[in-house]
């Protein structure tokens, strides 16, 4: 099969997985937040600093430098499954003793407990990393999804089951470590590989030397994800975590989820054509536009509708998150740009340049916040949402120069989406407050007459302005079962 086959096949797949994967994980969420207390999600948001920087240590970036390396035999797998394992093992001992002091911090002694036990996905996810990197290599996602649909569909019933039975946080403890094992047992149970026992010193060193940077810039782009809450839990309520975990996690549903799929299916494309500069600018100009298309529509619907989705999502006693949520999806299409930028440099194998990119992006932002706190909740939020553009024009400037196609020339390619969509978006937000508002009609019955008057116009003033639909076309007829 050729590049494009596969990567379009591919592509399919992954949407595949991580669409019915994150609409299950969503359903789930939707009946937890009906079920479980805002104070509740905020105690899990505020170990996720701690969850994500063992995720990011546990492999030291080593897994990345197996995808971008070229036909790696099972000497580079097993060293890399041993590493990981020994290493999640060491990094699982060194949260379960601080974990005391993580609950003195925020002044929630119930989080030491709740963090030794869900410290424990480090280990699990030792044993399925370098599998699941293998697929994701070979362009496998049909079977990943197999995989991972009953894990998410077990995990997420546990979850409900503990929730309704009076288990608080531990109930979105529990989820996350079912869903974990199960998807880890899967992986053992279907896939090919197995590693055998053996630590190359010269394999380690090739991929550590290379993972190592992406490691630090990894840890460095936790942190200045995770820096927010650790702020608004160490000086607010856990209550106003719990909003803020909310509504930065509802914002990041459609760009996360999207972008992850692509990346799955990019990464290794891109890889693979890494010393072809023309083809390289190609496919990533095409893979930008295409998820902008689908991207910026969704968060500008998301925008000006924000207080209906809330009331009937999650209901009333979470309205305090739309105005969080909604000064959030400002920026919430910037996010893919600011990964396939950073994904060039990768290719490129210049963990080195963005480690540099990451320091100053990162650290700087996470210095300033602190002279943001006196303005509040909303002054940080304000503060995460328009730093997001300033992140964008640096990444674009240093990445752009690696395949001829800098910020201007991207925003050139996509100003046009932007612009359509906020036209669209203003439109309809007028005649729902004129006319559909005003209607004596159900919530869901009113949201699904804007979005479809939305989508309707936006499709069609796009059919005259954008070349875009020629690449979801290709994208169907090249779909392989």
């Amino acid at each position: 099969m050729s590049l494009k086959n596969k990567a379009v096949s591919g592509l399919i797949w992954t949407f595949a997985q991580q669409f019915s994967v994150q609409i299950i994980n969503f359903g789930v969420q939707v009946i937890l937040a009906r079920i479980l207390l805002p104070e509740e999600f905020g105690l899990i948001a505020m170990l996720h600093i701690f969850i994500a920087i063992g995720t990011n240590l546990l492999d030291g970036g080593m897994t990345s430098s197996l995808i971008r390396t070229e036909n790696p035999d099972q000497k580079d797998y097993s060293t890399v499954f041993f590493v990981n394992l020994f290493a999640s093992v060491f990094i699982y001992l060194v949260v379960f003793m601080m974990a005391p002091n993580v609950g003195e911090f925020f002044n929630q002694p119930i989080l030491n407990n709740v963090l030794r036990v869900y410290a424990l996905s480090f280990i699990i996810r030792a044993f399925v990393a370098v599998q699941t990197t293998r697929l994701t290599k070979e362009m496998n996602f049909k079977l990943q999804m197999k995989m991972q649909i009953p894990s998410v569909i077990l995990g997420g019933l546990s979850g409900v089951i503990l929730a309704l039975n009076g288990y608080g946080v531990w109930s979105l403890v529990w989820l996350n470590l079912i869903q974990s094992f199960l998807f880890m047992v899967m992986h053992w149970w279907f896939s090919e590989w197995k590693p055998i026992m053996i630590i190359d010193k010269e394999k380690f060193k090739y991929h550590f030397e290379f993972g190592y940077k992406i490691t630090l810039s990894s840890l460095l782009y936790t942190l200045y994800r995770n820096v927010y809450t650790i702020i608004i839990g160490k000086y607010f309520s856990a209550a106003q975590v719990g909003f803020y975990f909310q509504a930065e996690t509802l914002r990041m549903y459609p760009v996360q989820h999207i972008t992850t799929a692509l990346d799955k299916v990019t990464y290794p494309m891109f890889s693979s054509i890494q010393n072809d500069k023309n083809s390289l600018k190609i496919y990533y100009k095409k893979t930008m536009q295409a998820v902008l298309f689908l991207i910026v529509p969704v968060m500008t619907l998301l925008l000006i509708f924000a207080n209906d989705v809330f009331l009937l999502v999650l209901g009333e006693k979470w309205l305090p998150s739309v105005p969080l949520f909604q000064i959030l999806c400002i920026s919430g299409a910037l996010q893919p740009l600011q990964n396939y930028n950073l994904n060039i440099l990768k290719v490129k194998g210049r963990s080195d340049l963005l480690l540099k990119l990451n320091l100053i992006t990162k650290i700087i932002p996470m210095v300033l916040i602190f002279a943001i706190i006196p303005l509040g909740i909303y002054g940080i939020v304000w503060f995460q949402s328009l730093f997001a553009f300033v992140l964008f024009y640096i990444n674009s400037y240093y990445s752009g120069r690696f395949v001829n196609f800098g910020i201007f020339e991207q925003i050139k390619d996509v100003w046009i989406i932007f612009g359509i969509s906020i036209l669209t978006g203003v439109f309809i937000y007028f005649l729902n407050n004129w006319i559909i508002v005003n209607m004596p009609i159900p919530i869901l019955v009113r949201i699904i007459i804007n979005f479809l008057f939305y989508g309707l116009l936006y499709l069609l003033i796009a059919s005259f302005s954008i070349n875009i639909f020629k690449f979801y076309k290709e994208l169907l007829m090249k779909l392989k079962f």
